[in-house]
């Protein structure tokens, strides 16, 4: 049966603005439907590494969390720590990047936790049902503690999984230092030394001190130190590095859809996708590329790989910005054309089998009814 997804473009016309759009979408949407009442609720949400220009802005979590303390709930933003360096390595970082990004009580009316504790450690083991990669979730504490669970994503390229929405804000932004570990425990990238400047940028960006550089200056990764991030490939400027295992990004895609529906298995959930700024890669760069197509809409669903999946599908319809990496990518020598924009961006990856894999464990239908909310 196909689901429901709600839809609303980015116009904002005098005597509205984007916030009231974004409330009357989620209204419309059924979020009401919801028993909030004296419930705890976990707002997941990506705030940003700082030097990214392209997260979501928090006046679309502030809309969220007013909507949820009116009827009822007492709101949570949260995030898990991350595995590679940068400014949310742990809660401490976080929060403070969480701010400096706009992500305060005071602008946001509710409260920031990160779910999985001071050092990425605070965990609970969730099991998968029906799970055929992973049988045992590790999902951030407060994440779990809470009784009703929102996503709100911003939609846009990934370069491993294709793109990240719903499924990946939920499953691999829940999962603690050692869930995001077992997530991508497949890919262990590699150096093609003829391509390789020597540049120590990936090194930079490497936080498990996995990468040494040979007397030519050409990088090398140790396996036994790499966790399989796949940090490297994203900063990576003259694609010197790749994963080997073609199946990795697949494994990767199926592993996350299994750790979404541990998170949200047993209780009221409901997803929200901003797709605006849609830059090429996650906003865990600490910078952002130009949008590779234009800004589409709002988008709400109960149903994770409906939503992602009519994101997806409205993305594909939208045409190529010139001059962005999608654009550079079509015309480069040899170019081929996958009908699809993020797989032009990522060749090596398919956001397909996320959907698929999603849909096969139970986590939603990628069948959808597009509701266009005026």
């Amino acid at each position: 049966m196909a689901s429901t997804v709600y839809f609303t473009d980015m116009r904002a016309l005098p005597g509205t603005n984007l916030q009231k759009k974004l409330e009357k979408l989620i209204r419309k949407a059924g979020i009401g439907n919801i028993d909030f009442a004296d419930k705890y609720v976990a707002i997941k949400i990506h705030f940003g590494e700082p030097g990214n220009m392209s997260y979501l802005r928090p006046g679309f979590a502030k809309t969220v969390a007013d909507v949820v303390k009116s009827l009822g709930g007492k709101p949570f933003l949260t995030d898990c720590n991350t595995l590679y360096v940068g400014r949310r390595k742990n809660a401490l970082d976080h929060l403070e990047a969480a701010y400096e990004n706009g992500y305060s009580p005071f602008s946001t009316g509710c409260h920031v936790i990160i779910a999985d504790g001071l050092k990425g450690t605070d965990e609970v083991e969730v099991p998968v049902e029906g799970g055929e990669y992973v049988k045992s979730a590790k999902i951030g504490r407060a994440v779990m503690d809470a009784d009703v669970f929102i996503a709100l994503s911003h939609f846009k390229g990934h370069e491993s999984t294709g793109f990240g929405g719903a499924v990946k804000n939920v499953g691999m932004g829940c999962g603690s230092r050692a869930g995001k570990m077992d997530m991508h425990c497949a890919g262990k990238p590699e150096v093609d030394k003829a391509l390789c400047r020597g540049c120590h940028v990936c090194a930079k960006n490497c936080a498990h001190s996995a990468i040494s550089f040979d007397e030519n200056r050409k990088a090398s990764i140790d396996h036994e130190k790499c966790v399989g991030c796949g940090r490297c490939l994203g900063v990576c400027n003259f694609d010197a590095i790749h994963n080997p295992n073609n199946a990795a990004n697949d494994e990767l895609n199926c592993r996350m859809a299994e750790y979404a529906k541990a998170v949200v298995d047993g209780r009221p959930a409901f997803y929200i996708n901003i797709v605006n700024q849609v830059s090429p890669y996650c906003d865990c760069h600490a910078e952002n590329d130009t949008a590779i197509i234009p800004d589409v809409g709002m988008f709400a669903s109960f149903d994770p790989i409906a939503l992602d999946t009519a994101c997806a599908d409205a993305c594909n319809r939208m045409p190529v910005i010139p001059g962005s990496l999608l654009d550079e990518h079509l015309h480069a020598e040899g170019a081929c054309d996958h009908h699809d924009h993020f797989t032009n961006v990522s060749p090596n990856t398919n956001w397909k089998t996320c959907m698929e894999h999603g849909e096969k464990i139970g986590l939603g239908s990628r069948s959808y009814e597009l509701v266009t909310v005026r």
